[in-house]
């Protein structure tokens, strides 16, 4: 997957990989590659697998109301969808969980409370 995903730079990214802390994502060649390509590791913390539940579930739910649904002409077709989901999203898809808000009208709401 990384050696995949390399040869897809441009040179001009500023990455972030996360993954959870197996020993793979540990492993000297592995991190070592990524120190080269200027690639930032994030790992979650051991034995806690909230770091992750939070980013699981919104991968769930893009995959189930924009990706499976969706056919993109090319990546940069994608880039555009995908720009105006996360805008969907983050303004205007509301969630029971936030009281019926989007998440910045919940943010915002939680901010002003303090």
């Amino acid at each position: 997957m990384l050696e995949k995903s390399l040869e897809r730079l441009t040179g001009d990214e500023d990455l972030i990989i996360h993954s959870d802390q197996g020993w793979h994502y540990q492993m000297r060649q592995y991190c070592q590659v990524l120190k080269e390509q200027g690639i930032t590791k994030s790992m979650s913390r051991k034995g806690n697998c909230y770091d992750n539940a939070v980013i699981e579930n919104f991968f769930g739910i893009m995959k189930s109301e924009f990706l499976y649904l969706n056919e993109f002409e090319n990546i940069n077709h994608f880039k555009q969808e995908l720009e105006k989901y996360m805008d969907y999203y983050n303004n205007k898809r509301i969630k029971a969980k936030l009281k019926g808000k989007s998440p910045i009208q919940y943010r915002t709401l939680a901010q002003q409370a303090a």
